[in-house]
């Protein structure tokens, strides 16, 4: 389906630019842009585009003080509210995770899975997240899709692709992309720039995602990753395995980054190994990027915000870009308007209908999986954690006592259905010197060792400890309610 939706795209395309002249920007007597073929999406005399249109000249004449080798000109752009859409109602990738957790027949989320997805669905429209719901929702999408294989992954992705993007008639979830900016990366690309997505979302949703719309080849994408593994390595260290015959490559539920903020440089920086020249983003978790491309740079550089102003043609909010609109100019970034700039955000045949069936859609009817927990008055195991908050190489407090608290209850509430915390302080004497510790005492129940281990695992990191204490303590359980 979406291959041939990018078929039936690409000649259009190719059947508009027959019936043209080849593109050339010019200035209007005035001093306007104006727009012909390739920017057919833009309003004449934007300013970001006519911005961009003056960059580009000059960074491709080899005249031009300005002049850029084709080898150093790089441009990262942003996904999300960038290239397309993420206001209908919410992220691509919510939309994903809430499909898999409360829709999707070939998983079977536990308790605390389906308390998220339903959160997921429940809050969409009107962006009653948590705090820190970017992190939560990456830590639960590396478990929830955790043992695929990425070709599963991709079909999985490609499955809700196809359906009707919520708020919109004529329109799918794989076409759901900004045409003029679309029109931005062609035209990059045709003045030999090399285009590439830096994305929040995860590296193989985007692959998927583009694949078909976007010429972009897919070691060009950086975005969210999680470990992957053999089918048969089942977490043995991959200096050990090795890859057999019959192997496949499988996600896990380890999280490796999650690809905002600073993060977004330090993967440029890994991943390109050159300074971009030009960045794209909409938001605050694109400004390191930004900041990252325009200063110190040697090359005439440039960063563009998209604002989604538009609420007739898209759900965006004029009040709340107002502002948005002065704080990125002040920075130093061309803002573009979606409703100042372009002439059509997502094509003419598509409708905003101002009304959505996300949570119709999303209704499920299932029951979390069920725990494995001791029957009543049978012997059982409780597991007792004693975690210290000191940083092993410093001796010193790597958070406060309140950071270090909501610290462990994140993780403690992603491994069990529940937990019981208590705070202590302990200490120690190494030679002439007294060393104190904050240490969380960590009660465990109706759960297994390798639970214990994996979330063990990730306080040990999370804390910068050499170790933690484990007590395994033989136990009776009784729920008791009562004579």
């Amino acid at each position: 389906m979406k291959k041939l939706l990018a078929l039936c795209l690409a000649l259009m395309m190719a059947l508009s630019l027959c019936a043209c002249a080849a593109y050339a920007a010019d200035a209007s007597d005035d001093g306007a842009w104006t727009t012909e073929e390739i920017f057919a999406d833009w309003i004449d005399g934007a300013p970001a585009l006519g911005a961009l249109i003056d960059y580009v000249e000059a960074v491709t004449d080899e005249s031009s003080p300005d002049y850029i080798p084709p080898v150093d000109r790089i441009a990262v752009f942003d996904m999300d509210g960038t290239l397309c859409a993420e206001l209908c109602p919410t992220y691509l990738e919510y939309y994903l995770l809430a499909w898999r957790i409360l829709k999707d027949p070939s998983y079977t989320p536990d308790a605390e899975m389906l308390e998220f997805g339903r959160m997921l669905r429940d809050h969409a429209i009107d962006k009653a997240f948590p705090d820190h719901m970017d992190m939560l929702h990456a830590e639960h999408a590396a478990r929830a899709y955790a043992g695929m294989t990425l070709q599963q992954f991709a079909d999985f992705v490609n499955g809700c692709l196809v359906r009707n993007v919520d708020g919109f008639e004529g329109m799918t979830y794989a076409a759901a992309f900004y045409t003029p900016m679309i029109e931005v990366v062609d035209y990059l690309e045709d003045n030999g720039f090399k285009v590439y997505i830096c994305s929040g979302s995860d590296r193989f949703i985007c692959r998927t995602f583009i694949e078909g719309m976007i010429d972009i080849p897919y070691e060009q994408i950086i975005g969210m990753d999680v470990a992957l593994e053999a089918t048969g390595q089942n977490g043995e260290d991959g200096l050990e395995y090795v890859f057999k015959a019959g192997d496949d490559v499988v996600r896990t539920d380890r999280l490796l980054i999650k690809n905002l903020k600073m993060n977004k440089v330090t993967q440029i920086v890994q991943e390109i190994g050159r300074k971009p020249v030009l960045s794209f983003g909409n938001s605050s978790g694109d400004v390191s990027m930004h900041m990252y491309t325009i200063s110190d740079n040697p090359y005439r550089s440039a960063a563009f915000m998209l604002v989604a102003d538009d609420d007739v043609r898209d759900y965006g909010n004029p009040e709340k870009t107002a502002s948005l609109k002065e704080k990125w100019s002040d920075a130093g970034f061309h803002v573009i308007s979606m409703r100042d700039d372009f002439r059509t955000i997502y094509g003419d045949n598509v409708v905003r209908t101002g009304s959505f069936h996300w949570l119709d859609d999303l209704a499920e009817d299932r029951a979390a999986a069920p725990a494995e927990t001791a029957a009543e008055g049978e012997e059982n195991v409780q597991y007792v954690l004693y975690l210290g908050t000191n940083d092993k190489d410093t001796n010193k407090p790597v958070f406060t006592q309140a950071e270090a608290r909501e610290k462990a209850k994140e993780i403690l509430v992603r491994h069990f259905g529940g937990y019981t915390m208590q705070e202590a302080n302990g200490g120690w004497m190494d030679g002439d010197t007294l060393y104190q510790e904050y240490t969380l005492v960590i009660y465990l129940s109706d759960t297994t060792k390798d639970a214990v281990h994996a979330a063990a695992d990730e306080l040990i990191e999370t804390f910068r400890q050499s170790s933690v204490l484990i007590q395994a303590n033989p136990t009776t359980t009784e729920f008791y309610a009562g004579e």
